[in-house]
């Protein structure tokens, strides 16, 4: 073998195990212990650049579209990632033909099949009932990942329940299945419930490599004005727009609690235990993620 093949083989070898590597810091399972209840991950894509690059990741739990957030996207070119529930596919096709007509800009991935938190050991998250056992579980995440596949003809390969919280268990049978569980990193729009102004000034905040989450199908709140003037404010300061499947990404547990009564929820107890890990403010704030 030359001395040209030997090097370029070499150079192969280390690109596919550094690929490997950034894959696998998406993973959450081997990050978690079995004292965790509750966590809340927090995800980053990997890496420094310049100029800066982040990933926006908009919610479609139910309800509709809202074309002040889409409409920008489309014009602008601005790529982002889709999640998207069955319950609300199944609702808006006219949406569902303007992601399909541009697959260079929009990544769909799973927020599952009726928008149910991925969690066995509380009964509630935020109000909502949870998923209880990992039957309910694989059929909420199966569900959607299904609907997907039909419509757009693509696997989801990335998995975010309702209100992004989730009991370690539900966790690793997720990855089990065969996704990466998305967390974020900057919540923009703290489940559509802020004025436009604050949410435009949170996601114009953001940093290199922050994965941002805000909501998609809230066309009557405010908070979607200030979605599409944030992500333009970004633009205009030269920052890049990544899809999360075109990223190496790094994952942390952010564990949110410990212990629970088995009948108290956590929208109940949250105020009395929160993670020591470090995260940024937006991540770990009480409050909900969740835009039904």
């Amino acid at each position: 073998m030359s001395v040209i093949k030997s090097l370029l083989l070499s150079l192969s070898l280390s690109i596919g195990a550094t690929a490997a590597f950034a894959a696998d810091e998406a993973l959450l399972s081997s990050k978690i212990s079995q004292r965790h209840l509750i966590i809340e991950p927090q995800l980053n894509l990997a890496g420094k650049s310049n100029p800066i690059q982040v990933a926006l990741t908009l919610d479609a739990c139910s309800g509709d579209v809202d074309h002040r957030i889409l409409d920008v996207l489309v014009r602008e070119k601005i790529p982002a990632t889709l999640f998207v529930t069955a319950r609300w596919l199944r609702r808006n096709q006219a949406a569902i033909e303007v992601l399909k007509a541009h697959p260079d800009l929009f990544a769909i991935e799973n927020h599952g099949a009726e928008h149910v938190p991925a969690i066995t050991v509380l009964k509630t998250m935020y109000g909502i009932p949870t998923a209880g056992t990992p039957a309910a579980i694989e059929a909420e995440v199966k569900g959607g990942a299904d609907k997907i596949t039909a419509i757009f003809g693509k696997q989801p390969q990335w998995y975010r329940d309702a209100t992004a919280r989730y009991s370690t268990d539900a966790v690793r049978q997720i990855e089990g299945m065969g996704y990466k569980v998305a967390g974020y990193s900057l919540n923009g729009d703290r489940g559509a419930s802020l004025p436009a102004a604050t949410v435009a000034k949170r996601i114009s905040y953001a940093k290199d490599g922050d994965v941002i989450i805000s909501h998609i199908n809230q066309p009557k709140r405010v908070s979607g004005a200030g979605v599409a003037e944030g992500i333009l404010t970004l633009k205009k300061k030269g920052v890049q727009f990544r899809l999360l499947r075109d990223m190496p990404a790094r994952a942390a547990p952010n564990v949110v609690s410990e212990t629970a009564p088995p009948n108290e929820s956590v929208s109940q107890k949250e105020n009395k235990s929160h993670s020591k890990v470090k995260t940024k403010p937006a991540s770990a704030e009480p409050v909900p993620v969740s835009a039904q």
